[in-house]
């Protein structure tokens, strides 16, 4: 969809069909255009909230990389722009398959010849950027999508910096605009030891995000681990990570050249324009780096993408408030296909209703008990079934500061939660008749106890199957009394 310069587009030019990720001041919604019903990616920016949280300037920066890396394959590309009395539109490609994170998550760890060639698709990115004067700063599997063909898509440039351009905040309650240098930006697990400590970035500190990237493709973790922030810094500052057994050689040199303190002694820090040094590692002794070949798939199931997607009848075009209402409405209400239930057995049939988690018989206790025993999350259960687990942001009170952690419901009923940096276990929510669930949003919900809210947030935008599974656990154990 070129953007005619004749022509602004507006809400109105088109669908909005569902939510598929939402951050704290935006919203995106997958479209598609009303003229030509290609499907689209639109990023919706609350004005009110942008200038009250002074974040104009990354929306700004945003905007300007994403200009400046143009049509590259490697990257979300922006179509349009426009904006109406309370919105910012930003229309992007769509990611048809997904986040990189996801299909970690999914495999716990990749085969070595996907690593190769995700690894060389991400380093092409990488040196169309180094091209461009544009260094990410948050570069991690969050922010790599793919598409409709698995090829990688580099998103999220809203911590990125424009190489000889300021980076300038506004400050609250300040007429005067105050110049920020060397100020921490991006995610713990991927920073690099130079920022940490001050240093102006430099294109290196994306190969240090990009040694980490590869590490957790085939590990399934992070290399820098720890219960806070802080421990992680302090790891990544002594360079404290290790390498699983039967990790691979070569790609542990790989890794091990670009882990490196000192930013300038990082293998391709010191090419000149493409990373040469980086392409003719042994790694990559398979890459054909005129014709990477087609991607391979990451899914585990069939099916699970549609090549066309349906207007519902009488849906209006653009974005009204009843428009919005239905769609938040739509999205508490979708069942989640990323639900995690260990090891199911597949027995039950298509036409057979579907069954709560709890209704299991002995024999299937049993048998699903033996398969999860070898499952790294099974000693912090005390021998329980577990019915779902996921990673969830445990936040203490509204605005509380969140953490990561593995929440494991199980029968009993008992629902722990594991640190899954340390492989601690932090915690139990305490089961009884008076506990309840809360949906705030697709993404947010509280558990009730006698003593204490519990405040989660589902990174996915599965809240409500959490709700769900909860719930079914409560009525197991403690049927309401007629």
């Amino acid at each position: 969809m070129p953007q005619h310069e004749d022509k602004k587009k507006v809400p109105q030019d088109f669908y909005f069909l569902k939510i598929i990720g939402e951050g704290s001041y935006s919203t995106v919604y997958l479209a598609l255009e009303v003229e030509s019903k290609k499907e689209y990616a639109i990023k919706v920016l609350k004005k009110r909230q942008i200038i009250r949280e002074n974040k104009m300037e990354y929306v700004n920066r945003e905007k300007r990389s994403l200009l400046k890396l143009g049509g590259s394959k490697y990257f979300v590309h922006l179509y349009a722009t426009f904006q109406d009395s309370e919105h910012l539109y930003f229309v992007l490609s769509y990611a048809r398959k997904g986040e990189l994170l996801t299909h970690i998550i999914s495999h716990r760890s990749f085969k070595l010849e996907w690593v190769e060639y995700y690894a060389a698709e991400l380093l092409l990115a990488l040196e169309h950027m180094k091209s461009k004067h544009i260094i990410h700063r948050d570069l991690k599997p969050e922010n790599i999508l793919f598409d409709r063909n698995w090829q990688i898509m580099v998103t999220d440039f809203g911590s990125s910096k424009i190489v000889g351009e300021e980076d300038t905040v506004k400050e609250p309650n300040d007429s005067n605009t105050r110049r920020r240098k060397n100020s921490f930006v991006g995610t713990a697990q991927y920073v690099s030891p130079e920022v940490l400590h001050g240093e102006e970035p430099k294109y290196s500190a994306d190969l240090w995000a990009y040694g980490c990237v590869i590490y957790q493709m085939i590990v399934g973790k992070t290399p820098f681990r720890a219960g806070s922030e802080f421990l992680i810094f302090q790891k990544i500052t002594n360079l404290d990570y290790q390498f699983p057994e039967g990790f691979d050689k070569t790609a542990r040199d790989l890794v091990e050249k670009l882990l490196v303190i000192v930013p300038e002694d990082r293998l391709g820090a010191k090419d000149p324009t493409s990373y040469t040094s980086i392409r003719e590692h042994p790694f990559f002794g398979n890459t054909n780096w005129d014709n990477l070949g087609p991607a391979p798939e990451l899914s585990l199931s069939e099916g699970c993408d549609k090549d066309n997607f349906v207007i519902p009848t009488g849906l209006e075009p653009g974005l009204s408030d009843e428009i919005l209402a239905q769609l938040h409405l739509n999205m508490l209400a979708l069942p989640s296909e990323s639900q995690v239930v260990l090891m199911e057995p597949q027995t039950r049939k298509k036409s057979e209703p579907k069954r709560k988690l709890t209704d299991l018989t002995r024999d299937e206790i049993e048998e699903r008990l033996k398969l999860q025993k070898d499952d790294e999350y099974f000693p912090f259960v005390e021998g329980n079934l577990i019915l779902k687990r996921g990673i969830l942001e445990k936040k203490k009170g509204t605005f509380g500061f969140a953490r990561k952690r593995m929440f494991l419901l199980t029968l009993g009923p008992h629902l722990y939660y594991v640190d899954p940096n340390t492989m601690t276990l932090k915690g139990e929510v305490p089961f009884s008749e008076d506990m309840k669930t809360e949906a705030k949003n697709f993404k947010v919900f509280y558990v009730h106890t006698p003593n204490r809210i519990y405040y989660l947030e589902d990174p996915t935008g599965y809240a409500l199957e959490w709700c769900k599974a909860i719930d079914e656990v409560i009525t197991h154990y403690f049927p309401k009394k007629n």
